[in-house]
């Protein structure tokens, strides 16, 4: 017989959901060398919802010439917060 946990559940929802974010912060980070159409209508939901993390994380770091540290800095952060998610469930 198979247990249905709700915290098991939380667990990969939540688990899921921040690789759903590092994508999206990847796909930011790359859309530019990938020659991909920002303003398209598509894409913009993408940066509506990682701007708020990578606009913290470029108040954070220092000014490091013509390279943005800041999406990488961010998908570190979220790499490491669903480390600890998936340690504690």
């Amino acid at each position: 017989m198979i247990e249905i946990s709700l915290v098991g559940i939380a667990g990969r929802a939540l688990n899921a959901l921040l690789t759903i974010y590092m994508m999206l912060i990847l796909l930011r980070w790359l859309a530019p060398w990938l020659q991909l159409d920002v303003f398209n209508r598509w894409l913009r939901w993408a940066w509506r919802l990682t701007d708020p993390l990578i606009n913290a994380m470029r108040r954070m770091l220092p000014p490091m010439g013509p390279i943005d540290f800041a999406p990488l800095a961010a998908l570190f952060a979220v790499f490491f917060v669903r480390l600890i998610v998936l340690q504690m469930f």
